[in-house]
């Protein structure tokens, strides 16, 4: 389907950035390369991580785009979609990747480089990377990282953007997953939500299968500039975010306490 822009509702989009907060949030740096940005979530990317996103992007009234690739392009989830944004002052669209070329009259760069974030949906992550790679769409999503335009999601929406992470995107169990390898490391979704999860997560990294990385509950997540962790969210008290590794040989699972986000 052709990608479709919806103006939201024009409503107060949270507090205030604060002076620093909006420094962290320009998209030139010194050098006057871009700012790489991505925000991810350990499951439910709603209202709360796209206003922030919306507040990252800089712009007053930011264009952000839904790709629902892993959800086999849910009617559902886009419903979900511009039901969260409405609540915000941005303006809502979605890219189907179940296309035909008859309808679909821009390419996958005249739609992802003319948005100013992106948000991928949950689903199967292995489905979405093969469906991206054979499109394209995987190295115009990386060109839109180096441009500066926020990227994010959660669940496949999150770990989509690492090197390697955990799935139940295959029959009968978890198994590891690669990604687009713009976040170095590997990544666990849904930690506190799924209980092989997090046993399965610190057993490949600790037989050394797996990356050290990050692993988020639902509803906490991370803000990163290019590879480097800027701040830690959550949107439900009790959610958390981890950086699991090895130390002195055994898994160390050390806690990222999130700030709130509304």
């Amino acid at each position: 389907m052709k990608s479709t822009f919806l103006s939201a509702a024009a409503v107060a989009a949270g507090a205030p950035l604060t002076a620093s907060a909006a420094a962290s949030f320009r998209t030139q740096t010194p050098a006057g390369t871009a700012t790489r940005k991505i925000l991810i979530a350990g499951g439910n990317y709603n209202a709360p991580f796209i206003r922030y996103m919306a507040q990252l992007t800089g712009k007053p009234r930011p264009r952000l785009c839904y790709l629902p690739t892993a959800s086999a392009d849910s009617a559902q989830g886009i419903i979900s979609w511009y039901r969260n944004c409405s609540q915000l002052n941005v303006e809502a669209s979605h890219q189907e990747s179940f296309i035909a070329s008859t309808r679909q009259t821009r390419s996958w760069e005249e739609v992802f480089l003319s948005v100013d974030g992106i948000v991928c949906s949950g689903g199967n992550t292995l489905n979405q990377q093969a469906i991206w790679k054979a499109q394209g769409i995987d190295a115009v999503l990386r060109q839109a990282w180096d441009r500066g335009i926020v990227l994010g999601g959660a669940s496949a929406g999150s770990l989509c953007w690492f090197e390697e992470g955990t799935t139940d995107s295959r029959p009968k169990e978890l198994t590891k997953v690669e990604g687009l390898g713009l976040l170095k490391g590997s990544h666990s979704p849904h930690y506190d939500a799924e209980k092989d999860r997090r046993p399965l997560y610190q057993k490949l990294i600790a037989s050394g299968q797996m990356k050290p990385g990050y692993a988020c509950d639902n509803d906490a997540g991370l803000y990163f500039e290019d590879n480097e962790v800027k701040r830690v969210v959550s949107a439900r008290a009790g959610a958390k975010c981890y950086y699991v590794s090895v130390v002195d040989g055994k898994v160390n699972e050390r806690v990222l306490e999130p700030e709130a986000i509304t």
